[in-house]
């Protein structure tokens, strides 16, 4: 037992209840190394860094499940997660920071009489999307090698690369020289320790000159951008070469065949009214586009990522590293959950989706897009 230390102190050091450590225990997220004759737990010197990871996860707002994937990633380190955890602070920061110079501002015009606009009032708290839910990128999130196959092909023999609306990083080219645009403090926060440098720029004013690039590429991030075919039409512009990866919204079809916006979610269609179609967007970069299969075990995980894995969409940390499922709001998405887990449960999805387990992949309106 020498070098370990007793629940009770663990909890007294860190802050916590031992009925939280208790709990970290039974859920799997936090087991000692260690019990004592008595068969009470004793922790370790990496039971304790562990720890530390899951507090500071947990006071940024991640959920336990969600923790439970950062902290168990083999492919991240004790390093790895205190530079994560850095500039996720640093980010929250930042953002505390820009707040209280609004307020302050606002509390002097009010001073002088002035009242602001609706418009500053809202301007105050609107977060970007990816600041809402990029936290909970690192859980779900990450490079689908058979899609990245499909991307980095069409690169070519691309040497200079420009990632728009690049994320964390996800899908950029390991053996080409990028460099990354990405506008959210959140998502730029997480880009791992390494990554290639990153401008914090929006896609329709990109700060660089004409043809500076071999390549633009974009990945699951135009339908974010406010004005994508201006975003497309700049990215023509500093490269040579455009690649994106999208999804068709004007093709019925696809939706129709996705059991989840079919039976459950009928409010992602709203999401679609005014977003250009396939033709506006490939005309945009005077290219063409190829249809995108996902594959059924899908490592990346995007909205359509589990089509043969329905129960994925009633993990909490699944549905909060997408887009989608904040942007419909939280009544459609409790109920769209809620009736899942009652299909799921009673056998009518498994009846109403019987083909669905002899494919391999699917065809579900995702489209890489290359001029």
């Amino acid at each position: 037992m020498e070098g370990h230390l007793t629940v009770g102190r663990v909890a007294e050091l860190a802050g916590v209840t031992v009925r939280t450590l208790h709990h970290y225990d039974a859920i799997g997220l936090l087991p000692p190394s260690m019990r004592t004759a008595a068969g009470h737990r004793a922790y370790s010197a990496d039971d304790v860094e562990r720890l530390r990871e899951v507090l500071a996860y947990r006071r940024l707002g991640f959920g336990l499940g969600e923790i439970a994937n950062l902290v168990h990633d083999p492919a991240t380190d004790a390093v790895a997660h205190l530079r994560r955890l850095r500039n996720l602070l640093r980010a929250q920061r930042d953002r505390a920071a820009a707040m209280v110079t609004a307020i302050d501002r606002e509390l002097e015009a009010r001073a002088m009489g002035i009242r602001t606009t609706p418009e500053e009032q809202l301007r105050v708290f609107g977060a970007q999307l990816y600041d809402t839910i990029g936290s909970a990128y690192p859980a779900t999130r990450r490079t689908e090698p058979r899609i990245a196959a499909r991307i980095w092909a069409a690169l070519g023999d691309a040497r200079t690369v420009l990632n728009v609306g690049a994320g964390t990083g996800s899908y950029e080219p390991p053996d080409r020289a990028v460099t990354a645009v990405e506008p959210s403090a959140v998502m730029r926060a997480q880009r791992p320790a390494g990554a290639a440098p990153c401008v914090a720029a929006r896609a329709e004013n990109l700060p660089f000159e004409d043809q500076s690039f071999d390549v633009a590429m974009a990945v699951s991030t135009v339908h974010h951008w406010p004005d994508p075919i201006a975003g497309l039409q700049e990215m023509r512009r500093v490269a040579r070469r455009v690649v994106v990866f999208t999804y068709d919204a004007d093709n019925t079809g696809w939706r129709e065949r996705f059991w989840l916006t079919r039976d459950y979610l009928p409010e992602f269609a709203d999401l679609l009214v005014g977003w250009p179609s396939m033709a506006d967007l490939t005309r945009a970069i005077g290219g063409r586009a190829e249809p995108v299969l996902v594959p059924w075990d899908c490592t990346d995980g995007f909205f359509e990522a589990y089509w043969r894995r329905p129960e994925a969409y009633l993990e909490e940390h699944v549905r909060r590293a997408v887009s989608v499922w904040t942007r419909v709001g939280p009544q459609a998405e409790q109920r769209a959950v809620s009736a899942l887990r009652e299909d799921l449960s009673s056998g009518r999805w498994a009846t109403r989706n019987r083909d669905l387990v002899a494919l391999d992949a699917a065809e579900l309106g995702l489209r890489l897009l290359t001029a």
